[in-house]
């Protein structure tokens, strides 16, 4: 699994720029406020999903978004979905519960987890994300995160949550 040094040796050999601050570890949304203080953008919630039909889920959005987890399969084309089991999210994302992060798609590399990125999220820039550990935030532009995906081969799907349809 790719750690945080290599996360950054990532960005550096695509010209990715990025800033980074440590931090107390935080595991909910709520928590951080000076953190949010101190970085400007789009700060994110990522949510690691499994369906019914065993495809795994990453749904990052901006903090403040409500996704409807009950009405999303229809939106999303996938069977029901529920919260993926912490050793899955291990196993493909290199990260533990309170770490979830779309950076953690670079330990992904069978590509077995889909990308639904919040439509508010991707207007967001600079957009934060915790970089593998929840322990500090890395911003990188938006620019930047559609570089990265674009790096790994993954194409985000772009899902409008306040109007529950894709993007």
């Amino acid at each position: 699994m790719k750690t945080r040094a290599d996360l950054f040796a990532f960005f550096d050999a695509h010209g990715i720029a990025h800033t980074t601050l440590d931090h107390p570890p935080v595991f909910r949304v709520e928590e951080g406020l000076e953190i949010k203080a101190a970085m400007p953008g789009g700060h994110t919630k990522n949510l690691f999903l499994k369906d019914a039909k065993g495809q795994l889920w990453l749904i990052s959005a901006l903090g403040e978004t409500v996704i409807d987890l009950k009405r999303l399969h229809t939106v999303i084309g996938s069977g029901r979905l529920s919260f993926g089991p912490e050793a899955m999210m291990i196993e493909t994302l290199g990260v533990r519960p309170g770490s979830v992060t779309a950076f953690g798609l670079i330990n992904d590399s069978e590509h077995r987890v889909r990308f639904v990125l919040d439509a508010a999220l991707a207007q967001a820039d600079p957009v934060n994300f915790h970089p593998l550990g929840n322990d500090a935030t890395t911003a990188v532009s938006q620019a930047g995160l559609r570089a990265f995906l674009a790096a790994l081969g993954i194409t985000p799907m772009i899902v409008d949550f306040e109007a529950m349809t894709v993007a």
